[in-house]
């Protein structure tokens, strides 16, 4: 097996580097969501600390170079800052100078294409950012999303997914999708899209106690699991999401969780 046959997959909601970490601090610390504050560069610097330990990231809650965040681009500060040579990324909510919502993928590969979708919303801002990528010659599609809260927005928005993705090989989704694996969401989306799911699914919301599976990875057939689990260290009011994942070469894949 050469190095590139397995690879690990980051998926992390870095809520623009505000750093909550205690319930209170949802409500203590929402004005860091449109103001700048000292803080932010030394969360964004223990989270490219976890980001470095992966090959592939995607990222939600991320500024695209606002007011908010000092007019630094979180994407390109947490590329250069784990040494990934590559980055693309998706503006969902533009708000001009004073916020910039996006999805980034981060990877060790060249990123050959990078198409931004929007997705069906009451409100304009939800989008996925679909990814091509090169692997040692071997294509491979990452695609990268951030679902509504409503779960009628949840549904159009799955079904619209699973249109674009519905049996597609060398494929992995991920990202923050507001709802459990038990869901009826996601089992819609396994059904409608013929990806599947990792063997168990480790909670990641809220990070100082986590309870709810809100953030997933899934892959095509021809991907398999090799090991699934949250971290624990809390630098966001989510957790991030780590998998190994190789290549399957056999019809039936042996697959165990992390422990």
């Amino acid at each position: 097996m050469t190095e590139s046959d397995e690879f690990s997959v980051i998926s992390f909601n870095i809520q623009v580097g505000i750093g909550s970490n205690r319930a209170r601090h949802m409500l203590l610390h929402g004005w860091k969501y449109v103001m700048p504050h000292g803080q932010s560069f030394r969360n964004l610097e223990r989270i490219a600390e976890i980001l470095a330990e992966a090959d592939i990231v995607g990222l939600n809650e991320v500024d695209a170079g606002s007011f908010r965040s000092q007019f630094v681009n979180q994407a390109g500060f947490l590329a250069q800052r784990a040494h990934f040579p590559y980055w693309a990324q998706q503006r969902t909510r533009d708000m001009g100078e004073l916020a910039q919502h996006s999805n980034s993928v981060l990877s060790r590969w060249p990123i050959v294409r990078s198409v931004p979708h929007a997705l069906p919303s009451f409100m304009k801002g939800r989008g996925m950012l679909e990814t091509r990528l090169h692997i040692d010659g071997r294509p491979l599609t990452v695609v990268l999303t951030h679902l509504g809260l409503s779960r009628h927005a949840r549904f159009s928005q799955i079904r619209d997914l699973a249109r674009r993705l519905r049996d597609r090989p060398h494929l992995i989704l991920m990202g923050d999708l507001n709802c459990t694996a038990r869901s009826p969401e996601i089992r819609l989306l396994m059904t409608e899209s013929g990806l599947q799911a990792p063997p168990w699914n480790p909670p990641t919301f809220p990070s100082w106690s986590p309870r709810f599976s809100f953030d997933h990875i899934f892959c095509s057939s021809d991907l398999e699991f090799t090991e699934i689990e949250s971290l624990s260290e809390p630098l966001s009011d989510h957790l991030a999401l780590k998998a190994k994942l190789r290549w399957n070469s056999k019809p039936e894949a042996s697959v165990k969780p992390h422990q």
